[in-house]
């Protein structure tokens, strides 16, 4: 720690004793990065409570000459959220909606707030914050005031500047004041004549360039980049909040925000476009405008390709034929005046002969889909189909919107000029492109070439009369450019206006005044010291084997989502960055280039941010780059414990299927000991929680007899693969599943010997799993080419996924490519005839993060909604169990967190009166169902079991509500 952090740290000690502020590798390494090509390492990661805790750190950092960058999300792709020396963590804790005022439309918030948790508490009342960047899920609203962000909905409600009523802030030397309308006001009057004098300054810098401030700022709407000094003209009012909003935290730290709200439209409608071309859609654009429409976004085929291989075919649907599209919304008082005002449009936009084909999108759950492919465009964009990289860096220009489809055909030119590719998205109804493009910045000549295409392309778009920055900011990535887009006294006002504000230069330094060098903090720089990396795991689908595959988290933290899809239910639970998928795979990348984490393999800091990871592969599918940290965790784990003594429960549960395989022989007293003290004492002594109870094992005669008993006499059709959890602990589930299979078509032969090898993966006994897996595949590639059929969802995934990648071998390929669940089995084999016995109206359902991730769309909820059930109520999101993690003593805790996020709401809402029917495929899952039950009669039923023909189902619940 240097002189000044170690005086920083004890000063903050002594002014703000309840401020956590981190300086080791494992606090402050996953901080290094946001969504740019960017590292920059802070020396301190602090998590203020108050605008009295930032007060207190900006004094200190003033006293100690340490810089400061205050950060939201972290999803910012210019390198605004990066910075040297103190960052700001506001999302953690300063995250509070502090008042809605119907009446006056405003809502006051800290900076912290998320987006889509102002949205959800301002919908009631019928009101919305009107921009709606795609990363609402996990943006904060200070990171939107400090980009000036926008969003898909911008052609209707333009910037954040445009709907800030009031900032709450504090300057460079700890002050607090409000900026508003009128200029800036001091919270303490001890200040007024500090701020009275620091707003005197402005003005007289106003005054002093009238003329290039008219000329050269606001001339088009998406005009981001630099500061937004037009605001403080004398006709604008000087208008002091809008003019800090963009500043990227240079001039001032924003702690709170009273924030204009608009109304939400009844109804809307969406139109889907396609064309042969992006530049035919932006040929469109300007006549689409003349429609009033809420939105107009754009995007290129690469996008839908590789949402399609990552999700399944059927993850996009919607779109007219074409290789680029357009999504129109439109809205309106009435549903059906809406959507007749989008047949028009749809009937004159043919008439232009532009167009592909098109369509109105009446399925709430296509335009669902569809606004996710858009909406996680960055992620698609960032590692397609063939494996290929792109990156940020010129994601952000704008233009008029008439001069789109001009600029456009130019920069494609350009593109091709350097021997480039640019997958394009974005705002086309704005005139903003959103490009990732496939630049070299791991190698001396690559940087060099990307910086010649960079000043290139600046010059383009300045000469089409744009903007180099249309809501990203300028940031690391565009500072040094400005110099091309305004004239060299609009830059020294620049510098005048962030001088008076930060007069030692200490927030956010680099960025867009005396910024940094576009080319240097590139974190792919090659480093002078790699972590050598062999590993068991092949990372087929990455190049660069672990190293590019850790390397495919590039910051756009969906994984800090509080909401829609499964991942990460640790970071959901507990609000940590290093919890976060994001944060895993950024300490990751740390060890692997040995930056902040030097110990490699052996890395305490690594171990401890992996050590939450539920292993529920829900990234592998959710995270728009297809992060799987799963397995990074189960390849370190594997390297940090070699030859070492690993943790009791790696052996009491990572040996399970072999224990348990044992106790089946002498079920009865094994049980009968483990109920009693001696259970306890073994309990402790494996590192297992006494806090829940130990399944009962199943004899192996019960297994053998509920087999014999499902015998049909017919030619099997397919293997049922019977896996360690059912044959230890659910025998009835394969006699369940054996029957429904035959019921359906599928007769099957059973093979109850085999283990997918998972509780050693997931435990990160890597070679024990490989044997165990090796003996498997010997075993099912026989010859034989019938499905396998797996009742347990986590074992039909090792089977799909973990086989084929530990083992890399063509056999282990042929096996996984037979693997069903039985719900994709029932999907797929099923005979078309096949009828299912009655089942019951609605059904709450959990589904295994395994199946959700690795079948996709081989849904439970899918097809039981097909078969008949009225009402599947969905557990979207990890039970918390999750095979050996919610027995580990110390996990015990996040674990039933994480259950409380989705699972436990749904239990707790069934009406026992009404016996709903309670579905979980997953022995974890039913498990933790079952733990959550406690004295309620509620009991998981495997899907296999709610099918059987052979269920009584005398007491079959009837309609439930």
């Amino acid at each position: 720690m240097t002189d000044s952090l170690a005086h920083l740290v004890d000063e903050l000690a002594r002014t703000a004793p309840g401020l956590r502020i981190e300086t080791g590798a494992g606090g402050t390494g996953a901080y290094a990065y946001d969504a740019s090509n960017y590292r920059v390492p802070p020396q301190a990661v602090a998590f203020p409570r108050s605008a009295d805790d930032v007060c207190a750190v900006l004094r200190a950092c003033r006293e100690a000459g340490v810089p400061l960058t205050a950060r939201g999300g972290g999803t910012s792709m210019a390198g605004n959220a990066v910075g040297p020396g103190v960052v700001l963590d506001f999302s953690r804790h300063m995250n509070r909606i502090l008042d809605i005022d119907q009446e006056a439309r405003t809502a006051r918030v800290e900076a912290g707030v998320v987006l889509d948790a102002l949205q959800s508490a301002t919908g009631p009342y019928g009101l919305a914050f009107g921009p709606d960047p795609s990363s609402h899920s996990r943006c904060t609203l200070g990171g939107m005031i400090g980009n000036d962000a926008c969003g898909n909905r911008s052609v209707r409600h333009g910037r954040t500047s445009s709907h800030i009523e009031a900032l709450e802030i504090v300057t460079a030397d700890g002050v607090r004041a409000i900026a508003d309308h009128n200029g800036l006001h001091p919270v303490d009057p001890d200040a007024a004549e500090h701020i009275s004098r620091l707003e005197q300054d402005i003005r007289s810098l106003i005054a002093d360039n009238l003329a290039p401030i008219r000329t050269e700022l606001g001339r088009i709407p998406r005009q981001v980049s630099g500061y937004h000094l037009h605001r403080l003209l004398p006709e604008n009012g000087f208008d002091m909040a809008r003019a800090l909003v963009g500043s990227e935290g240079t001039c001032a730290v924003v702690t709170a925000a009273t924030v204009r709200l608009v109304a939400t439209a009844p109804a809307t409608a969406l139109l889907t476009l396609g064309y042969d071309d992006v530049v035919d859609a932006a040929e469109d654009v300007p006549e689409i405008l003349r429609w009033t429409p809420t939105a107009v976004e754009g995007m290129d085929e690469a996008i839908v390709a590789t949402m399609r291989a990552r999700r399944g075919p059927d993850s996009v649907t919607g779109l007219p034929e074409g290789r680029a599209w357009l999504y129109v919304e439109l809205d309106g008082d009435d549903e059906a005046a809406v959507n007749n005002r989008a047949s028009e449009l749809l009937d004159v936009l043919k008439a232009r002969g532009r167009m592909t084909g098109g369509r109105v999108v009446e399925s709430a759950a296509e335009r669902r889909s569809l606004w996710r492919v858009r909406e996680d465009g960055a992620g698609l964009a960032a590692r397609l189909v063939d494996g290929g990289e792109s990156w940020p860096g010129w994601e952000d220009a704008a233009v008029a919107p008439e001069q789109l489809a001009a600029y456009l055909r130019d920069f494609r030119r350009l593109l091709t000029t350097h021997g480039l590719t640019g997958v394009l998205y974005g705002h086309f109804g704005a005139g903003c492109v959103h490009v990732r493009i496939d630049f070299d910045l791991a190698t001396d000549t690559g940087r060099a070439a990307t910086r010649r295409f960079l000043s290139e392309a600046a010059a383009l778009v300045v000469e089409h009369g744009g903007t180099l920055s249309g809501e990203h900011g300028d940031g690391r990535a565009r500072g040094e450019l400005l110099e091309v887009m305004y004239s060299h006294q609009m830059i020294r006002t620049f510098a005048a206006f962030k001088e008076t504000f930060d007069p030692q230069g200490l927030l956010n330094p680099g960025v867009i005044v005396d910024p940094a060098p576009l080319d240097a903090d590139l974190a792919l720089h090659t480093p002078s010291v790699v972590l050598p990396v062999e590993t068991l795991f092949s990372f087929p689908h990455d190049e660069d084997g672990f190293e590019g595959a850790v390397r495919r988290c590039v910051g756009v933290g969906r994984c800090r989502s509080d909401a829609g899809g499964v991942m990460c239910p640790s970071y959901r639970a507990t609000g940590e960055e290093n919890h976060s998928t994001r944060g895993r795979a950024r300490l990751l990348q740390e060890m692997v280039r040995v930056g902040t984490v030097q110990d490699g393999w052996r890395s305490t800091e690594v171990k401890d941010a992996l050590d939450l990871c539920l292993s529920c592969k829900a990234c592998s599918s959710d995270c728009p780059v297809g992060v799987d940290m799963a397995t990074y965790k189960a390849e370190f784990l594997h390297h940090h414990y070699k030859g070492r003594l690993r943790p009791r429960s790696h052996y009491s549960l990572g040996w399970l299927p072999l224990t348990s395989a044992l106790a089946g022989y002498a079920a009865r007293p094994v049980n009968a000991l483990l109920r009693g003290p001696v259970g306890r004492a073994l309990a402790r002594l494996g590192g297992v929680t006494t806090k829940r109870r130990i399944p009962a094992f199943a004899s192996r005669r019960a297994l053998r007899k509920t087999l014999r008993a499902t015998k049909t006499g017919e030619p099997p059709r397919a293997l049922l693969f019977v896996d360690s959890f059912t044959r230890a602990f659910r025998p009835e589930v394969a006699g369940a599943t054996s029957r429904v299979l035959a019921d359906a078509g599928i007769p099957c032969t059973a093979k109850d010997d085999l283990c997918c090898g998972l509780t050693w993966v997931s435990t990160g006994q890597l070679s024990v799993a490989r044997r165990i897996m090796a003996r498997t595949v010997a075993r099912l590639d026989d010859g034989d080419d019938r499905p396998i059929i797996v009742a347990e969802p986590s074992c039909a995934a090792a089977l799909k996924r973990d086989v084929p990648e530990l083992l890399g071998t063509r056999a282990a390929q042929r096996v996984a490519d037979r693997v069903h669940t039985l719900t994709g089995a029932l999907t797929d084999l099923a005979a078309p005839d096949w009828t299912p016995p009655d089942l019951p109206d609605n059904v709450v359902l959990q589904t295994h993060c395994h199946e959700y991730a690795t079948f996709t769309g081989r849904r439970p909820r899918d097809l039981l909604r097909r078969l008949g059930v009225r009402k599947v109520d969905e557990a979207e999101g990890c039970c918390g169990l999750a095979g050996n993690f919610g027995f580990e003593e110390q996990h015990y805790d996040t674990s039933m967190a994480v259950a409380d996020l989705a699972l436990k709401p749904r239990l707790d809402a069934i009406d026992e009166a009404a016996r709903s029917v309670v579905v979980a495929d997953g022995f974890s899952c039913a498990t933790q169902i079952d733990h959550l039950a406690g004295d309620r009669d509620i009991r998981a039923l495997h899907l296999a079991e709610l099918l059987d023909p052979a269920a009584d189902r005398s007491d079959q619940p009837g309609e439930t509500s």
